[in-house]
């Protein structure tokens, strides 16, 4: 059924009021099954509010709750900012700590007590902290401090009976590790570690173990027509010390040669060689000396003339028998030249078995004298004696072989 476009009302029965008032779109028709458009303007004043109304008295509501959403906000922005902070300061503070020691070697003798100390920078209490002693090897401590406990189970075997850990000044941050009888084993670097959570520091102390020996002494060996070997030897040094030859005024004298062993505590045994030659120096020093702690031993020796008489004992001898030769041959050609003439056959023969003789001998010694001049071997040479020993057999041999020639030639030409 179609309406045409009019305007009426729809009255409430008890009220009289009027409860809507549709009006249909101008220009248009409407169906009746279409919802009813309610229209709230004419009841203003009875009670009842319109969307209007109301949506006008919230709006003060919607602007307080975004106030306050905002003011949420910036409060759990301001505590996130500030949680972060502190949580930086604290791990700022964590960072703050270094490890101080000494910086220069720290000097201990062969089976003392030796005492190294470390500490916080600023000072600090280091009760809770972790606190390790180790040489070069992280897994491996001298001494482990942990959590207030000595961890003596983790330790190095070696240290556990010789090692303790001195906390008198923990509460300031200072540790000294005390390590009794010490060996020369312990000679090296030390590493004093701290650590807080994650953070950690570390310093390192060098430790030098030293030992001077006075126990120096002075091997002579048999002189030779070269010379005298001397010998000085000295054991118990630790580190390696330092030898030298000196004479009588002080000057250093080059070593012939210079060795050295250790023995089962790595213990240095020092042995050095001087050879002195007939006309060089009678008064030596052997001298050693400590290169850390400069200390200094020396042990002297003075050399008699009489050990060098060797090479003028074999002059002697060589001289007497050229003179002795000559006298002899001289003598006995003069005679036999006033006896026989100069030129009887008698004389001739003489004479020519005269040259011979001088000949041989003046041939044996010259081998002799290159013998002793030409240097085979090097003093520092270790076959140096044995070669001295084989030159004054071969002297001997000569010698004699000298006296044979002269005692055939005498049977033979002179008929003595």
């Amino acid at each position: 059924m179609n309406f045409s476009a009019q305007t009426f009302s729809v009255v409430d029965t008890k009220s009289g009021l009027p409860m809507c008032s549709p009006e249909p779109d101008p220009g248009s028709r409407r169906d009746t099954r279409d919802e009813d458009i309610v229209d709230y303007t004419d009841y203003k004043g009875h009670g009842q509010d319109g969307p209007t109304d109301r949506e006008s008295r919230c709006e003060p509501c919607f602007h307080k709750l975004d106030t306050i959403m905002m003011a949420l906000q910036f409060l759990c922005f301001i505590v996130f900012s500030i949680t972060i902070l502190l949580k930086y300061l604290q791990l700022r503070n964590k960072e703050k700590f270094i490890v101080t020691g000494l910086t220069r070697p720290v000097l201990t003798s062969l089976g003392g007590t030796l005492e190294i100390s470390c500490q916080l920078s600023p000072p600090q209490h280091a009760q809770h902290m972790e606190i390790r002693w180790f040489r070069n090897h992280y897994t491996q401590p001298v001494y482990l401090y942990r959590d207030g406990k000595d961890l003596h189970r983790e330790t190095i075997s070696k240290y556990v009976e010789r090692t303790e850990l001195l906390k008198d000044a923990i509460g300031k941050g200072k540790v000294t590790l005390r390590i009794f009888n010490v060996t020369v084993d312990d000679d090296g670097p030390y590493r004093c570690f701290f650590k807080d959570g994650e953070f950690y520091e570390e310093h390192i102390t060098e430790v030098k173990v030293t030992v001077t020996s006075s126990d120096i002494q002075i091997l002579m060996h048999s002189p030779n027509t070269k010379g005298v070997m001397l010998e000085c030897h000295s054991g118990g040094w630790f580190p390696q010390p330092h030898m030298e030859w000196r004479n009588s005024k002080g000057e250093i004298i080059p070593a012939t040669s210079k060795s050295h062993s250790q023995d089962g505590n790595k213990l240095f045994n020092m042995t050095m060689a001087l050879f002195i030659e007939a006309n060089s120096h009678r008064n030596v020093t052997c001298y050693f000396q400590n290169c850390l702690t400069h200390q200094e031993e020396s042990i002297s020796i003075v050399l008699s003339g009489e050990l060098f008489s060797w090479k003028c004992v074999w002059m002697w001898i060589m001289s007497m028998i050229a003179s002795v030769l000559i006298a002899f041959l001289v003598t006995y050609c003069v005679q036999q030249y006033l006896i026989y003439g100069i030129c009887s056959e008698r004389f001739s023969y003489l004479l020519k078995g005269s040259v011979l003789l001088m000949t041989s001998v003046l041939a044996i010694m010259g081998v002799m004298l290159i013998l002793h001049l030409k240097q085979r071997v090097t003093v520092s040479d270790p076959h140096f004696e044995l070669d001295t020993l084989w030159l004054e057999d071969i002297s001997v041999i000569l010698c004699m072989l000298i006296g044979f020639i002269i005692k055939l030639a005498s049977f033979i030409y002179f008929r003595l």
